[in-house]
C-alpha cells in the first residue's frame, strides 16, 4: 500500500455544531448552524457575511409549487478556510446547495466556490446528513403530513 505521497494526514478531532437560531430571508426560513475550528461560535464578522451571502443567494420566490421556503445555513470558521453553505429544499426531496469561502484572516470576504473546490468538509457533512434525516422525518414521512414547524425546531447540536 502506498504511503499517500504528498498527502497530509491530520488526526481527526471532533468539532461542536451549534444551532444559532432560525433566520428569515425574503420569505425563506433557514436554520443556522455554527462550527468553529477552535471551539465556540464562528466569529461575528463571518456570521454577518454569511447572513448577507444567504440573503443574496436564495431564489425568488421563496415559496412556489416546487419550493418550500425552507432550508439551512452552515457557517464554519475553519483552520485553513471558512466554509459557508446555503442549502434549501425543492421538488419535494432535492437539496439545492451553494458554497462560499473566505480566508481565516479575511472572514468577511466570502466568495462563491469554484467547480474545483469541495462542497463540504467532514464536519459540514454531519450537518447535511442530519438535515437529510430531519427533512425525511418531518416533511416526507411525517404521519399527518409535512410539519414545517417541527422541521425548523429539529436542529443538530453537539460534537461531530
Amino acid at each position: 500500500m502506498s504511503d499517500g505521497g504528498a498527502l497530509k494526514s491530520a488526526r481527526y478531532a471532533p468539532r461542536t455544531v451549534r444551532p444559532m437560531g432560525v433566520h428569515e430571508f425574503g420569505g425563506f426560513t433557514l436554520k443556522v448552524y455554527g462550527i468553529a475550528y477552535e471551539g465556540g461560535e464562528p466569529r461575528a464578522e463571518l456570521v454577518e457575511a454569511a447572513l448577507e451571502a444567504a440573503g443574496s443567494t436564495l431564489p425568488d420566490p421563496a415559496v412556489s409549487d416546487h419550493r418550500y421556503g425552507l432550508g439551512f445555513l452552515g457557517i464554519h470558521d475553519g483552520r485553513d478556510s471558512n466554509f459557508v453553505f446555503v442549502s434549501w429544499w425543492e421538488n419535494e426531496n432535492e437539496l439545492q446547495h451553494r458554497v462560499f469561502y473566505s480566508t481565516p484572516g479575511r472572514p468577511r470576504r466570502l466568495r462563491p466556490a469554484t467547480a474545483e473546490e469541495p462542497i463540504a468538509c467532514v464536519w459540514d457533512l454531519s450537518v447535511i446528513a442530519y438535515e437529510r434525516e430531519a427533512w425525511i422525518r418531518h416533511m416526507l414521512a411525517h404521519p399527518t403530513g409535512p410539519d414545517a414547524e417541527a422541521y425548523l425546531a429539529d436542529a443538530l447540536s453537539g460534537d461531530v
